[in-house]
């Protein structure tokens, strides 16, 4: 079995969600053969090889920068019948989901998206995927001779299991009908941390009284490495920037942890942070429905706790 993983970067870099797409993949067996699109640092390409890629396609076209979706498809799909692939793997994201499909229907593939563990292959080729926002699983069988695997974030532990392997140049022909779409603009999310590559998440809801307090939460996100959400109303109200929000109609999270500070949880805030790891809650109504889902809860006043909590943790490290 030949493994394909789509490789998404950011500024150069290789996302995380990219490296659990690798080690995925390593860990279902057969040669792994990472594909990375546009600009990429060479040092981030080679460095697949640690957490299981046996090789490393680089197709450096400055157009496929711009991140054009049917761009994408046309390469991939491609290096997939050029490698003789049988398995694409590539992580769930605005970039990687819509690609998935594309590429499935070009090479005639089964997909599935929001695959949360390894397929069983015992008999057959079954995916566990998550749905309904992550208040259920499904179990799906893929019986095409090819299959697309979109995975959900936390799906594979990142961990080193070789080293550096050389990166070979993917050389590419573009057609103009891969660029009928334009992207005009972009506006991205800025701070130290962004919501979709965050370890950690701390988020506010209107418990915090008040934009002028976010203070505390920053302070906190900062001591973590952490990066900072909000809740839906917060958003609305112009607390808050609306790339923090954090919920079904906004930015959903997957953190090792998610610490949720004056949120009284909502099920549409709920359904953007199920995938947690671990979901800590502070909150001074003992009956917050956010206390239900969290596995600690803390109840009380968060402008008592944040800096209690905060100092903790500096004298701890």
């Amino acid at each position: 079995m030949k493994i394909l993983v789509f490789v998404e970067c950011a500024d150069g870099n290789v996302k995380k969600n990219s490296l659990e797409a690798v080690a995925f993949a390593h860990t279902m067996g057969g040669p792994v053969t990472a594909l990375a699109l546009g600009s990429a640092a060479q040092v981030e390409l080679e460095a697949l090889g640690k957490y299981g890629a046996t090789k490393v396609l680089h197709a450096a076209d400055a157009r496929l920068n711009q991140g054009i979706i049917q761009a994408y498809a046309s390469v991939i799909a491609k290096a997939f019948q050029d490698e003789g692939s049988d398995v694409l793997v590539l992580a769930d994201s605005s970039l990687g989901t819509p690609v998935a499909a594309r590429v499935a229907a070009r090479v005639d593939a089964s997909l599935a998206s929001n695959v949360v563990e390894l397929p069983n292959m015992s008999a057959g080729f079954v995916v566990k995927r998550s749905i309904y926002t992550g208040k259920a699983f499904a179990r799906v069988e893929l019986t095409k001779p090819k299959k697309v695997i979109g995975i959900k974030k936390n799906a594979a532990e990142v961990k080193e299991v070789g080293s550096n392997c050389p990166v070979t140049p993917y050389p590419v022909t573009l057609a103009d009908a891969d660029f009928a779409t334009a992207i005009t603009s972009s506006e991205k999310a800025t701070g130290e941390v962004l919501l979709p590559e965050a370890n950690i998440v701390v988020s506010g809801g209107r418990g915090m009284k008040g934009p002028e307090h976010w203070g505390m939460l920053e302070e906190l996100a900062k001591t973590l490495h952490a990066a900072t959400g909000c809740s839906k109303p917060v958003s609305d109200m112009g607390w808050r920037p609306h790339h923090e929000h954090v919920g079904q109609t906004g930015v959903k999270v997957a953190p090792q942890l998610y610490i949720a500070v004056g949120i009284s949880g909502a099920i549409q805030h709920l359904a953007g942070v199920n995938s947690s790891k671990c979901i800590v809650v502070i909150n001074k109504d003992p009956e917050a429905p956010f206390f239900k889902a969290a596995d600690y809860g803390i109840v009380g006043d968060a402008f008592d706790i944040l800096p209690k909590l905060n100092d903790a943790i500096k004298a701890a490290r």
